[in-house]
């Protein structure tokens, strides 16, 4: 009987250490680890396409999709005027549809967090650029969305990933 007892005791405490219920009471550096790259989506621009090329695809995409490009940070340009040395090309892009971004905090308004949609033209250390934006797919899975909300967060995420390939592509 005691065993039972003890068995029970041991099986709660798992499921409570498990699912956070003694959260602060047992430390947990790596309860929660993840690479960075599980994170977001990165697509290189193919061969030919210019990054400007890649930022007018980006921007005619969104206009299609109802995708307001609602603000730009030309960041390299910045760094070089603070006067920065070997710098690579940083511009980031922020998307909105000002409908959907309302309904989303409107149902929490947690993913104030999360707005705008930033999608970012950036060059590695090779010379070769790359376009990088959050994986959203991903936060929507953890997410726990009504349906209505689900739909919405899904059409963001099919917007910006056609955004994205557009703007490797040069797709006009």
């Amino acid at each position: 009987m005691l065993s039972r007892i003890v068995a029970v005791i041991s099986l709660l405490l798992l499921m409570g250490v498990s699912y956070g219920f003694f959260k602060g009471l047992i430390p947990t550096e790596k309860a929660f680890s993840f690479s960075i790259d599980q994170t977001v989506t990165r697509v290189a621009l193919e061969e030919g396409v210019s990054p400007d090329d890649a930022i007018e695809s980006m921007k005619l995409r969104a206009n299609d999709l109802n995708m307001k490009l609602v603000a730009h940070m030309p960041l390299s340009t910045e760094l070089i005027a603070q006067g920065v040395e070997n710098v690579r090309r940083i511009e980031i892009f922020q998307f909105c549809d000002a409908k959907i971004a309302k309904a989303m905090v409107d149902h929490d308004m947690n993913f104030g967090a999360y707005l705008p949609c930033r999608i970012t033209l950036m060059e590695d250390a090779d010379g070769k650029l790359w376009l990088v934006m959050m994986k959203i797919d991903l936060f929507i899975s953890m997410a726990h969305l009504p349906d209505d909300i689900l739909a919405l967060a899904k059409k963001v995420n099919d917007s910006l990933n056609s955004i994205i390939q557009a703007g490797a592509s040069g797709a006009l």
